[in-house]
């Protein structure tokens, strides 16, 4: 039921952080892995440690949030691999000031990068997984879809788009054996909650206190409902939106 050998899985964003560590759930569940990223040294190390757990992986660079450069990387991806199966749109920033303070040009930088980006991603691959016979689409929400923070205008709306774009999409898609399905991972260590944690006074403890599993999430965390909406298990799951938050947005 999780198995995905002969799947080739195209991760946003796979070269650090939650896209690292979901794409290395699905490397070591079979599937062949295409790191789309922009930044050559990470995305290497990134294929390095892919092919080290079993996937011939390679990366492809593409600005996801560009129209032009989205439709190319699905096309090459598709051309080298035969197929594409799996969409995970992981690729996302943040500025961290409230909506008084926050310019236009921020605010589009965003909502590009989260919630454009995905769009596009998605109806690129979908030719090639109606090819296919069906496919997959994860995309990476957060908590902040069900929460507000003053600090996050942006983020949160672009997060809040991810899952009703989810929705639209799983209902637009189902009769072609298309699930698609979103994760909202919540507190986690990467490069980007590094700089909330530097930025935000005592985030770390907060979020400690108030999460049931009584720490912050890993990457590694995220690998294994990565690999459950990749495959099989979750054929009759779509349109859902998933918290990995050890239990933050329950208490």
């Amino acid at each position: 039921m999780f198995d995905l050998n002969g799947k080739v899985a195209l991760v946003t964003g796979g070269n650090g952080g939650i896209g690292l560590g979901m794409a290395l759930g699905l490397a070591r569940a079979g599937a062949r892995v295409v790191v789309a990223a922009r930044d050559a040294r990470k995305s290497e190390e990134a294929v390095a440690a892919l092919r080290a757990a079993g996937s011939d992986a390679f990366a492809l660079s593409a600005d996801v949030t560009d129209e032009v450069a989205v439709t190319k990387l699905f096309d090459d991806a598709a051309a080298r691999c035969g197929r594409l199966d799996i969409l995970v749109n992981n690729a996302g920033t943040n500025i961290r000031k409230p909506v008084d303070q926050l310019s236009l040009a921020e605010w589009n930088q965003v909502m590009d990068t989260n919630a454009t980006s995905a769009f596009l991603c998605c109806r690129a691959a979908y030719p090639h997984f109606k090819r296919a016979g069906g496919g997959k689409v994860i995309n990476i929400g957060s908590m902040l879809s069900i929460f507000g923070a003053a600090f996050a205008p942006a983020y949160g709306a672009s997060k809040g788009a991810i899952v009703q774009l989810t929705k639209s999409m799983a209902t637009a898609w189902a009769r072609d054996g298309i699930q698609v399905n979103a994760i909202l991972p919540g507190w986690i260590v990467t490069a980007l909650t590094d700089a909330a944690r530097e930025q935000v006074p005592a985030l770390t403890e907060r979020v400690v206190s108030r999460t049931p599993a009584g720490r912050w999430g890993q990457p590694e965390d995220l690998a294994g409902i990565a690999v459950f909406l990749a495959s099989p298990a979750s054929d009759f799951i779509t349109g859902t939106a998933i918290p990995v938050d050890g239990g933050y947005s329950i208490s």
